[in-house]
């Protein structure tokens, strides 16, 4: 039978191939690690929320008014910002962390450009082949499911790293909310339920953790209260006694006696030793704006801008958005920077890497001299291009204040829920991050990423992250901010938001919304959201050498400067209706 929404996806497929202006989603919901359907219907009613002073984006409602609320009081971005992150951890404890690790990317009002990088780390115990059998086979598991796959969290170093440096509250200010919405509990809307109830069955297999995210061993619904009294404790510990109790203290001896328990590696020592670290920015030029963006060892500001300047030269405004040129090109720049990516890649603290030579105009025209206009490129034939080496579930938020101070942060745990397990009465979820390193080389992680010995599992080392929190400035100021969470794919959706708004004229929210498209290297296919391609156009690609799959892309939370009213824009990706964009 011909439903109303076929009737209503064919109508915007004839007004996509008339070259109408049609981009809008139809979404079925979202947080849940499952992907909501987007099709392509007409969207050019789709408007962002504007406000005239100060914006908080996040995929969490809760938590972004905590960060207005922060913003209204006199504090400034990086308040929010560390309020936000604390408060997302209770509220969307699929994504949201303590329990983790990510990166800061800073712009502040005087003109400099910051990163602060508090990606997890490798325990002291691990080694290379510590997700391999005794014949050297990848266990399926060990590295998601496991103990062995918790990398020692950085968040809490890192928000307070932020704070102490460059905030105005203390820290005792900013996660008082955290601890509000944790112990008094909060009401679950329809986005929030979703994810819970994705991992009905893993929460059933341990105790502590059914007995706060399952209501008397069942899913939780629709306007039930979810409370956590237990990480309600844990915050106010970090409150009250500084970073040091969860670093050195309890929490951390918590964590390490239930790695003990149940076959880790973790130890006292690999969390007193944990460091969160300042780094210098990627940046790069797209058309006369600047793009600030994320170091090793996260790959996300390096592949981007790679990507853009590959693509710079061609004239993707005139071919259009979805059009057989425009992806064309930007699937074979993904493949090439990818295949660098996964290649030469890794934490600064253990491999070189060769920014400079990668970023460089020379190398994207090399790259770029390697598109064929009328065909695509197998992946087996691209190889990291400078020679031999040597050696999705996260989430993302953006805040600016009054005074113009600017904050993209992107943290995770991993996959969703992380490792699914909580350490005793601590109340948050573990990372299983070490999936992130490479468990063999040539063989894909749990993102399907096929990468090589320079990112290893080695002590102490941090794996290679997609995080991409970035920051767009026009004439020194800033224009966007954008990022998120989606494993490999943050880096094409980061990438989409910018072009459709740079490229594409789009507002903040249809480039937001719009379905994306992805290229990882390996595996060879082209993941196209739904609606991207009319038939026509898919069926010509097709006839190039791609082969396509469906997808959705991560989950933008992004906000535009919009140089001719002076208002903020903000933009809640609709793939998270949890979320929402509100300022003042």
């Amino acid at each position: 039978m011909r439903t109303a929404r076929w009737r209503q996806t064919v109508l915007a497929l004839a007004l996509a191939a008339s070259g109408a202006l049609v981009w809008a989603q139809d979404v079925n919901p979202d947080s849940t690690g499952r992907e909501p359907v987007i099709t392509r219907v007409a969207l050019e009613k789709a408007k962002p929320v504007t406000a005239k002073h100060a914006m908080v984006v996040s995929a969490q409602h809760l938590a972004t008014m905590v960060g207005v609320d922060i913003l209204k009081r006199g504090g400034n971005a990086v308040d929010a910002a560390v309020a936000v992150g604390f408060a997302e951890a209770v509220v969307h404890p699929c994504c949201g962390n303590i329990g983790g690790g990510g990166f800061m990317t800073i712009h502040l009002k005087d003109g400099r450009n910051l990163f602060l990088n508090f990606r997890e780390k490798a325990p002291l115990k691990a080694t290379p082949n510590m997700f391999q059998d005794a014949d050297g086979n990848v266990v399926e598991g060990r590295s998601t499911d496991s103990y062995l796959g918790v990398g020692v969290p950085g968040t809490v170093m890192g928000f307070d790293t932020a704070l102490k440096a460059y905030g105005t509250m203390s820290l005792k200010q900013v996660i008082a909310p955290a601890i509000k919405l944790a112990r008094e509990g909060y009401i679950l809307k329809q986005g929030d339920v979703d994810s819970l109830e994705s991992r009905t069955e893993d929460f059933a297999r341990h105790a502590n953790v059914a007995a706060i995210f399952l209501n008397d061993g069942k899913p939780f619904k629709v306007g039930e209260r979810l409370v956590q009294k237990d990480l309600a404790n844990t915050l106010e510990l970090i409150a009250d006694k500084g970073i040091d109790a969860f670093y050195k203290g309890p929490i951390a001896e918590a964590v390490v006696k239930a790695s003990d328990a149940n076959g880790g590696i973790l130890s006292m020592r690999d969390f007193a030793g944990y460091t969160a670290q300042w780094e210098k920015p990627i940046q790069c030029k797209y058309r006369g704006y600047a793009v600030i963006s994320a170091p090793p060892p996260s790959s996300g500001g390096t592949t981007l801008c790679l990507i853009l300047q590959i693509i710079e030269p061609y004239p993707l405004a005139k071919w259009g958005y979805g059009s057989v040129n425009s992806v064309h090109y930007i699937v074979e720049a993904e493949r090439r920077a990818f295949a660098d990516r996964n290649t030469y890649l890794g934490d600064p603290a253990f491999v070189h890497n060769p920014i400079d030579e990668l970023l460089s105009a020379e190398h994207a025209a090399s790259l770029r001299a390697t598109i064929k206009p009328d065909r695509a490129t197998p992946s087996s034939e691209i190889k990291g291009s400078l020679g031999a080496p040597e050696g999705n579930h996260t989430t993302h938020y953006s805040v600016v204040d009054k005074d113009g101070n600017a904050v993209a942060v992107t943290y995770t745990v991993n996959f969703l829920f992380g490792n699914k397990q909580i350490a005793g009465n601590t109340g948050f979820f573990l990372n299983d991050e070490m999936d992130d390193f490479t468990s063999k080389p040539g063989v894909a992680n749990g993102a399907g990423l096929v990468q090589g010995v320079i990112n290893q599992v080695e002590p102490g080392k941090r794996p290679l992250s997609s995080m991409t929190p970035t920051i767009v400035l026009r004439k020194g100021k800033p224009f966007m901010l954008t990022g998120s969470p989606g494993s490999a794919t943050i880096i094409s959706s980061t990438l989409a938001s910018i072009i459709n708004v740079v490229d594409f004229g789009m507002n903040m929210q249809q480039a937001v919304n719009a379905p994306r498209l992805h290229q990882q290297w390996y595996p060879d296919v082209v993941y196209a959201g739904q609606g991207l391609l009319t038939p026509e156009s898919q069926k010509s690609l097709e006839a190039m050498g791609y082969t396509f799959q469906q997808f959705s892309g991560g989950a933008v939370e992004a906000i535009l400067i919009n140089p001719k009213t002076g208002l903020l824009e903000g933009a809640n990706d609709p793939r998270r209706p949890a979320g929402l964009a509100a300022g003042y």
